[in-house]
């Protein structure tokens, strides 16, 4: 339709009052079925002139809804981030609502064009460590759990728990829950893992620990021993490596690199932000981690983990 419009309007000079004219005579052909109002005949258009040229992206616009179309044509110009959201929302069928939230959080920013902190390279096979690195975000937005300020690490994993639904889509495809503060029991001693999930692409495990202050070397170190636990006594045969993702408000890189170095066990470390607006200095602009890590700490002030 978009197509047969703009041709029109190229050969016979198709103005408003035909479009109206064409919308009112597919609503008497079509009765019963809506879809044919004038300003979406006007979508039509503008999404043919949109697409037209993109036979990388036209077989992605057709698989998912006319309203998440319509929200990526509108809220997103460029076409890497495009293509981003259109897979995105087919593989894991975002609503229009939870659309709209990932492309006001900057989920294309914060998943594919920063350089995100991790072992993954050296750790993992080429094929898994690729694989890992696009299913880790370098942030996350845990706006959802309706919390501003600090709180405890309990809490804060609380709550994640409480919403696990909302989390796990801002994880990200392929994510599956198995527990919080998973039990391993080994030579004769208990260990805790504050969330655990499986992570269906990957085929592997994928520990999460949260630090509620910034990130310290032995963070790593500690994640390091849990993978080898999981490995060890969870790990079901023909399972990958198990993968390890530290969440923390604040990262210094000198530090996160070298912690990580030497490691060979694979191990991402993350920030999080607990409010979806990002400060006005930062709207229009690409976040890196020492931006986010500069802005959380005027933000909040020096936090202190208790662990």
């Amino acid at each position: 339709m978009g197509k047969i419009i703009t041709e029109k309007q190229q050969q016979l000079g198709w103005g408003k009052s035909v479009v109206e004219q064409l919308a009112k005579d597919l609503q008497q052909n079509f009765e019963g079925r809506s879809g044919f109002s004038t300003q979406n005949l006007w979508y039509m258009r503008q999404f043919y002139q949109e697409y037209q040229g993109e036979t990388n992206l036209q077989q992605l616009v057709g698989e998912i809804p006319w309203g998440q179309n319509l929200t990526i044509m509108s809220k997103v110009k460029d076409l890497a981030a495009r293509r981003y959201y259109l897979e995105a929302t087919l593989e894991m069928g975002w609503s229009r609502n939870v659309l709209i939230h990932q492309i006001k959080s900057q989920a294309f920013e914060r998943h594919q064009l920063v350089e995100k902190q991790h072992n993954f390279q050296k750790a993992l096979p080429k094929h898994l460590a690729e694989q890992a690195d696009q299913a880790m975000k370098d942030v996350y937005m845990l706006d959802m759990l309706g919390v501003e300020k600090p709180v405890l690490e309990a809490e804060l994993e609380a709550r994640m728990v409480a919403k696990i639904q909302a989390v796990m889509l801002e994880l990200g495809y392929g994510f599956a829950f198995i527990g919080n503060q998973y039990r391993i029991v080994a030579n004769k001693k208990e260990y805790f893992i504050d969330l655990l999930f499986s992570n269906r692409r990957m085929n592997a495990l994928v520990a999460i620990e949260l630090k509620i202050g910034p990130f310290k070397p032995e963070y790593a170190g500690k994640m390091n021993f849990y993978l080898n636990l999981l490995d060890d006594y969870v790990r079901e045969a023909g399972e990958n490596p198990s993968i390890g993702i530290i969440l923390c408000t604040e990262r210094d890189n000198f530090e996160v690199e070298y912690a990580l170095r030497g490691l060979d066990k694979p191990v991402g470390v993350s920030g999080y932000l607990l409010t979806q607006e990002l400060p006005e200095d930062l709207k229009d602009k690409l976040p890196n981690a020492k931006q986010l890590a500069d802005e959380i700490r005027k933000e909040m002030g020096t936090i202190t983990s208790p662990n």
